[in-house]
């Protein structure tokens, strides 16, 4: 597929999307704000606001630099410097990109973060990044302790000790840095500027029940997903921006449509998939395009959970009741839920959104989603009835993905769901 700009067709909301994650690029690369690194799972992007801080995403960095062909480069310097083959690609392409000069996609440098802000939820990793970042920065460091969810459930003392670490750590060091003293009240006006877009998240994400479905939520779901996400969630660009995607899947709809590509509209919904696990970034649209040649469309994927659960447990931040808000936000992110959690929550999505199947798309270098992901696709087998497929790529290295290894295992899955539909029965393709 010829990637060039002029032969993909973009939506508006797909331009909007991207005009304003290039607008959060300059603004980082300013100098006019203090800058905080912060993660996705969990991020507290209202809060920052407050202190007028601008957000940083490590991951998105090295998913942006993936998607220009940069980031193999990046690793290889990372390994040369010492870091392991076995380390995840995100914390190679960061580390890699620093040692070669920290341009911004924009073209510009990254300035040094005023702080780091670590919400841990649930990957280990995250706690090793911020050590290297910390070691070359030199700047102040806070860590927001996330429990982890280990039976299921989000109780009052783990949300009580969330809101203690807000009022008496993540707070005054983002007081002492910006020099903006908190108010409260602010963060409320984001809070509920966050749950009106949020509204139109969810809603959008139910219209794949429809047949054929106006979306892909795995692929289309990437940008679907970008602004509230990173830098936007509590802005009223966000609201904007989803209201303008609200109308626009409406209209395919109305009309009929299959869900959008780079390349048009697909010409016919032949299966429907739920998807677990990260996309490859390094060959997105080979990817992708491996999927909607094919006739596949993902209705459901955690990947698009991994930034906020909205849709399963009818989650939206509270302007009422702030900080535990904010701390009920981080608790249920997906990385932060328990093997069973997850489960059903895909189960769910495969019967509700009359899926043929889940797809497990596991990732070399991520251990937080890799680890327990066959077992998950076995059990969902169990309580679905429909068969489950398995394949592996990576986040942003290059090395690990082939092309042709992926649509072998896509076409004996498509088989085998084509078996299924004949004559009943459960199968799994495996790697």
């Amino acid at each position: 597929m010829n990637n060039s700009n002029q032969d993909v067709i973009k939506s508006n909301s797909q331009l909007l999307q991207k005009e304003m994650i290039s607008r959060n690029y300059d603004r980082i690369t300013s100098g006019q704000f203090k800058v905080s690194s912060t993660f996705v799972p969990g991020n507290l992007n209202e809060l920052l606001m407050c202190f007028d801080i601008a957000n940083n995403l490590p991951e998105i960095n090295a998913i942006q630099n993936a998607m220009r062909k940069k980031s193999g480069d990046f690793i290889t310097e990372a390994e040369r410097s010492g870091h392991s083959e076995d380390v995840c690609t995100y914390v190679k392409a960061d580390i890699g990109m620093m040692e070669k000069g920290n341009i911004a996609p924009n073209g510009k440098p990254f300035p040094d973060p005023d702080m780091l802000l670590l919400s841990y939820t649930g990957c280990f990793t995250f706690l090793k990044w911020f050590e290297l970042l910390r070691e070359q920065y030199k700047c102040p460091t806070v860590m927001l302790h996330v429990p982890y969810a280990a039976d299921g459930k989000v109780t009052k003392n783990m949300r009580d000790y969330i809101v203690t670490q807000l009022k008496e750590e993540v707070i005054p060091t983002m007081e002492k840095i910006s020099g903006i003293k908190f108010d409260i009240d602010r963060l409320r006006e984001y809070l509920r500027k966050s749950a009106q877009a949020e509204n139109d998240l969810v809603w959008m994400l139910e219209q794949s029940k429809h047949k054929p479905s106006p979306i892909d939520c795995y692929f289309g779901g990437v940008y679907y997903m970008g602004p509230i996400f990173t830098a936007f969630r509590g802005t009223d660009e966000a609201i904007v921006y989803y209201k303008l995607l609200r109308e626009e899947i409406q209209q395919r709809i109305d009309l009929g449509l299959c869900a959008q590509t780079p390349e048009g509209d697909m010409s016919e919904e032949k299966y429907r998939l739920v998807v677990e696990g990260p996309p490859n970034w390094t060959s997105f649209r080979e990817f992708w395009k491996m999927f909607y040649e094919m006739g596949a469309v993902v209705v459901a994927s955690s990947y698009t959970k991994v930034g906020g659960v909205y849709d399963y447990d009818n989650f939206r931040h509270d302007p009422d009741h702030p900080l535990e808000s904010l701390a009920d936000y981080c608790l249920g992110v997906y990385t932060n839920r328990n093997l069973p959690t997850r489960v059903d929550m895909l189960a769910r999505n495969v019967k509700e959104y009359e899926a043929d199947g889940l797809l497990i798309n596991s990732i070399k270098s991520c251990n937080s989603f890799s680890a327990g992901q066959l077992v998950m696709m076995r059990e969902i087998e169990k309580l679905t009835g429909k068969p489950g497929a398995f394949i592996e790529t990576d986040l942003v290295d290059p090395r690990y993905f082939s092309a042709a290894n992926v649509k072998n295992r896509l076409e004996s899955y498509f088989q085998m769901i084509d078996q299924k539909r004949r004559a009943g029965g459960s199968a799994t393709v495996a790697v």
